[in-house]
């Protein structure tokens, strides 16, 4: 059996409907994915140019999530300096009101209420960690390893000399020592309960040593809460540039591949009219054939 031989006017009206056809398809892809670019095969330039923007798009978010940790570290560390000020203060009220006491007992009572609060001073420290990260703790337990050092990146490359990044460190033996008024404890002067409690010149010696200590802890932590303010600052600059950079490679990656949704719902309606005249007007062609037809019958 020969093939079928089409008119010229019903096979230019064929093909034009079929490439109707087609178009009708890729809009409702795009429309359906909302991009313009699904694949290399749309545009290969554009495809991979947005890939690689999305790529080191995502890189730099894993990047802002370690800055992040970074600044919840830091505010840990600043949120347990505070309430070691706090309690400081409260310690040094204590020995105020002990150096004013007349009584022996009073003094022994106060000391008393001085050693549990500097105790908890100790506990504060150790316990500002976030993620299992502490710039305070004790450095010198013997199950502890000392402050741990804060590394924080700014950016995705992998060679040394391009990383870019902040390195914190906690604080060292002798501010802790420092803080928990250990220097003044070994002398067995601040919250002696004995040396406190006892009359003359001994316990006002003893307290006022203990102020001092108390004094010299409150500069450290106010020092050290204002260095690791300054840090968290550099960090949310840090933060809020990376999500900036992130915005804009993603915007770029859109612009590449992203479709117009309005212009493809036009485009849509369009190619949808088109095809319903392209069926009219092979059926129009396809009329003289059928006035042949219809001699035989």
């Amino acid at each position: 059996m020969g093939d079928v031989t089409l008119t010229t006017a019903t096979r230019t009206n064929l093909l034009s409907l079929q490439r109707t056809t087609g178009l009708i398809g890729r809009t409702q892809e795009r429309l359906a994915t909302g991009l313009k670019v699904n694949s290399a095969i749309d545009d290969a330039l554009a495809f991979f140019k947005a890939r690689n923007l999305n790529s080191r798009a995502s890189d730099l978010l894993s990047i802002k999530t370690g800055i992040t940790d970074g600044i919840n570290i830091i505010r840990s560390a600043i949120q347990g300096l505070e309430s070691t000020e706090s309690v400081l203060k409260q310690m040094k009220a204590l020995g105020q009101s002990a150096i004013s006491a007349p009584e022996s007992s009073t003094r022994a009572k106060l000391a008393s209420q001085f050693n549990e609060l500097r105790s908890q001073v100790d506990n504060l420290l150790e316990d500002s960690s976030f993620n299992g990260v502490n710039l305070l703790k004790n450095s010198t337990g013997s199950f502890q390893t000392g402050s741990d050092v804060l590394t924080v990146k700014f950016n995705e490359r992998t060679e040394q000399k391009a990383i870019n990044q902040l390195v914190i460190s906690g604080l060292n033996t002798t501010d802790f020592n420092t803080i928990v008024a250990r220097s003044a404890v070994a002398t067995g002067t601040p919250g002696n309960t004995t040396v406190w409690g006892q009359t003359g010149t001994a316990a006002i010696t003893a307290i006022s040593s203990a102020l001092r200590a108390i004094d010299s802890a409150l500069v450290t932590v106010r020092q050290a809460g204002q260095t690791f303010g300054t840090r968290s600052s550099l960090l949310e600059i840090r933060r809020a540039f990376t999500e900036n950079i992130v915005n804009t490679l993603k915007g770029g990656a859109g612009d590449l591949v992203n479709a117009d949704l309005n212009e493809e719902s036009a485009n849509l309606l369009s190619l949808q009219t088109r095809q319903q005249l392209g069926t009219i007007s092979l059926s129009i062609a396809q009329q003289s054939e059928q006035a042949v037809l219809r001699l035989f019958s």
